[in-house]
């Protein structure tokens, strides 16, 4: 699903006239498809006590389309129209012939009125301020949103289901106005807007609904070249799995290759493999230090074990790499990183398999320190050419990258495809509404936004599930965006099960074969 900027939204809306739908119609479709939002929000329209919050422009018109047909419905609507609109409001006189009780709230004098009727309804539809704002809110609309917060403060039940946009959400930046409220509901119209996957915006969105508002599909392909960022849905994963034809055996699944863990971090190298395991590979290896080779032993017991030479301090090092590099043709795929600690050593086993790889065409992930000691080698993407995905936090990036956590924070999608495009690789930038971006400049937002995941190992169980795809010979940018969608889906399974606090990263794993079969198993796969 295509996610938008304020200045392409207007351009696809102008693309449907010549195709014979125009702005009226759009309008119409807009506000239609937001009463029935509300109505399946209520469970019902009639008898509801609705109160409409209309701004000036486009936005206050869909609002008042959808203030109509919640009449019709049966339900009692009144709206509030916040500053002055135009003299000629077709919408407005449309919504009067309906019988809506309708308060032009001209100054701050008519505040009680609004107060009362908040009070005494169950749902607000916040139609003030859409896409076009681009002025702080102030005088009156700051005034009236106060006074919504202000109701909501003392218990109310309200719902506020917001019209495309939570009024002073910057549908590009993300940024958000002191007084935009926060809604249950945003019905995002047509399609998702950049700003809604942007903190500290995304926190005001609550539950987004994309709805359908009539805009033809070939006003989308006309734009295709420059729809390049995307929110991965369930569909959009499920075809990027892998096929499971009924004649297989293992070795049809792949091979994939697990080299971490140090002294201090054992456990990484156990999630890694273990969500390798579980995702569908034929057979996972885990090659690890040989200290912690008896304690990994002990807890994996459908994993080959390959224990390497290790330096002084329990980590994979130099020697692990000469040890090890006759035999990583016989992988699918390599996963290097997942708590294998930093070094001389790190660095020089990392160039080393980066460079076999290479060598032997075959799919690598870097994580964790496997990344941090990638930094140390100056312009390591230079000579190589073998398929790379790279699962960064934001930290990992900034070390990447030299630019600091808060600029990479600031412009995630930006900063992942500039460099996913500079080393040629596939960036998973990890955080809320994960970042996918592949070399070629396409951009894919994970849905998921889960303090669950806020917690030690749960990047070494994504290491795992994406290094398990690529093992089955899934792509790299289709590994990685399904992988996030799996990892997600599954966080969310333990999150309904034991909430959001105190999870632990290896409640993820048995959850990823449940998150599969959800997902389905498709007979084909697409790019």
């Amino acid at each position: 699903m295509k996610i938008v900027t304020a200045d392409q939204m207007r351009r696809l809306e102008q693309a449907c006239i010549p195709l014979g739908v125009s702005l009226d119609d759009l309008m119409e479709q807009a506000g239609l498809a937001v009463a029935r939002c509300a109505r399946l929000l209520l469970g019902g329209a009639a008898g509801q006590r609705i109160v409409v919050m209309v701004g000036p422009g486009n936005n206050g018109a869909d609002g008042f389309v959808a203030a109509r047909h919640l009449q019709r419905w049966g339900a009692q609507v009144s709206v509030h129209v916040l500053g002055r609109r135009l003299q000629s409001d077709p919408k407005r006189e449309l919504a009067l012939h309906e019988g809506i009780f309708l308060q032009d709230m001209i100054d701050e004098a008519y505040l009680p009125r609004l107060q009362h009727d908040l009070a005494g309804c169950a749902l607000v539809i916040d139609a003030v301020l859409g896409t076009g704002r681009a002025r702080p809110m102030e005088g009156l609309l700051r005034e009236a949103m106060g006074v919504l917060r202000d109701v909501r403060a003392l218990g109310h039940s309200l719902q506020v289901l917001a019209l495309d946009l939570p009024s002073g959400l910057d549908s590009d930046t993300g940024q958000v106005d002191p007084a935009c409220p926060h809604a249950d509901v945003t019905a995002a119209l047509g399609f998702p807007k950049v700003g809604q996957f942007r903190f500290p915006g995304a926190e005001s969105v609550g539950r987004l609904e994309v709805l359908d508002i009539g805009i033809p599909e070939a006003a989308a392909e006309g734009m295709a070249g420059e729809l390049t960022l995307e929110l991965t849905t369930a569909q959009a994963a499920a075809t990027r799995l892998p096929r499971r034809p009924p004649d297989s055996h293992k070795g049809t699944f792949g091979h994939a290759l697990v080299m971490g863990g140090s002294r201090h971090f054992v456990g990484a190298a156990y999630l890694a493999s273990q969500a390798a395991a579980r995702v569908g590979p034929g057979l996972v290896t885990v090659a690890s230090p040989q200290s912690i080779h008896p304690m990994l032993a002990s807890k994996l017991s459908e994993v080959i074990h390959l224990p390497l030479p290790e330096d002084d301090e329990g980590r994979l090092c130099g020697a692990s790499g000469e040890a090890c590099r006759s035999m990583l043709g016989r992988y699918d795929a390599i996963a290097i990183g997942c708590g294998m600690g930093r070094g001389d050593g790190g660095a020089q086993l990392v160039r080393e398999v980066v460079m076999a790889t290479a060598e032997l065409s075959r799919p690598l992930l870097v994580d964790a320190d496997g990344l941090n000691n990638l930094s140390s080698l100056p312009k390591w993407w230079e000579g190589r050419s073998q398929p790379l995905v790279l699962t960064p936090h934001p930290g990992e990036m900034a070390t990447l990258t030299g630019l600091t956590t808060a600029a990479v924070q600031e412009r995630r999608v930006e900063v992942a495809r500039e460099y996913a495009a500079l080393w040629r690789a596939t960036v998973v930038l990890k955080g809320a509404h994960t970042v996918v971006a592949s070399e070629d400049g396409h951009c894919y937002l994970s849905p998921f936004t889960n303090p669950g995941l806020a917690s030690g190992g749960t990047g070494d169980v994504l290491s795992g599930i994406i290094v398990g795809l690529l093992a089955q010979g899934v792509t790299p940018t289709d590994a990685a965006v399904a992988g996030v969608y799996l990892h997600g889906m599954a966080a969310e399974m333990v999150r309904a099960q034991l909430g959001q606090a105190g999870t632990l990263a290896s409640d993820m794993l048995p959850k990823l074969p449940v998150a599969t079969r959800q997902l389905g198993r498709p007979t084909s796969r697409t790019s």
